[in-house]
């Protein structure tokens, strides 16, 4: 079965190999991030409905977990904000109900939170995974750039109150950009948020691929380890490590994207037309092999362009 909604597994730097489920068209967000690997936002809505079709997803689930595959989270994740479809609750449900013994985690933005009906919905996710990269209005405007009805204020009282509300683990996860974030009064104002939040844990991220502006630059692991001290109660996103190893990656399919890339660079949503590949799916291996140098990115107006990298000799 060609699976649309489910993507993955997917090895994760925090959560392992991890089945994702995309709830959202690609792009479409609350917020458009400057850091985002997946580009920049198409769709900035706050308006929720059911996106995708609940009731093929939870197909899809069915399909695939009636195998028995080994997992170490099922993930609501992918390239949109997932609790913009209202859907999400059912099927969470249909999860809980039905194949118990595996971890569910949701990652958001948390700018949703604040709606009764949202934590309502995911609160039997055994780990949430909010993002929150800015304390106060300023600086969240810089570096998320949210929908015009969206504030620092409520998003931060939005996960507060599923902090509240929810029995299961809560990471808070901070993205630093250096030079927007990383000064003493940013720190000190996220650390006052921190406090009032009382996640269990936090971690800190830094650029790590590409992200939607070119000018965004990864932060030094000095800088890290000063922000993690400064906070407190927190600790720096590591490595997963070999993930050419990992079982969920396929040689055909990583010679398919190259293949294409040979003859012109491409975007996601290109290679994701061509190769008819769910762009979650596709971003897996373009991540594996930056790393490894076979390719290498380039923004120009229509986003951020893949191609293969030149060097004498070849890599292929």
């Amino acid at each position: 079965m060609r699976y649309r909604y489910l993507f993955g597994p997917v090895p994760s730097r925090r959560l392992g190999i991890s089945l994702g489920i995309d709830l959202v068209p690609f792009k479409t967000c609350t917020l458009n991030c400057i850091y985002c690997e997946c580009g920049k936002t198409t769709d900035l809505t706050i308006e929720r409905f059911e996106y995708v079709p609940i009731k093929t997803v939870i197909e899809e689930l069915r399909d695939y977990l009636s195998t028995g595959p080994t997992l170490d989270y099922i993930t609501f994740s992918g390239s949109g904000e997932p609790t913009l479809n209202s859907g999400i609750g059912r099927v969470v449900n249909f999860l809980t109900e039905n194949y118990r013994h595996y971890v569910l985690c949701l990652l958001t933005n948390g700018t949703l939170l604040s709606d009764p009906a949202v934590r309502s919905a995911i609160r039997p996710i055994d780990l949430v995974i909010p993002s929150l990269d800015a304390a106060n209005e300023e600086t969240f405007q810089r570096i998320n750039r949210p929908h015009e009805k969206l504030n620092c204020a409520d998003t931060i009282e939005g996960i507060k109150k599923l902090r509240s509300e929810h029995d299961g683990k809560m990471i808070l996860e901070i993205f630093i950009v250096p030079g927007v974030n990383d000064g003493p009064a940013e720190i000190e104002a996220l650390k006052r948020a921190v406090e009032s939040i009382k996640p269990d844990l936090v971690q800190l991220g830094t650029l790590d691929r590409p992200g939607a502006e070119e000018w965004v630059e990864a932060a030094d692991p000095q800088k890290m380890q000063e922000v993690a001290a400064a906070l407190g109660k927190a600790e720096l996103i590591s490595e997963f490590g070999a993930t050419q190893k990992v079982d969920s990656f396929s040689e055909p399919c990583r010679r398919q994207i190259l293949d294409v890339l040979r003859r012109r660079p491409c975007t996601i949503g290109d290679l994701e037309q061509i190769l008819n590949l769910h762009p979650t799916e596709i971003q897996k291996y373009i991540n594996q092999m930056l790393k490894m140098g076979k390719i290498e990115i380039e923004h120009k107006n229509r986003g951020a362009f893949i191609k293969i990298k030149n060097k004498p000799g070849g890599y292929f």
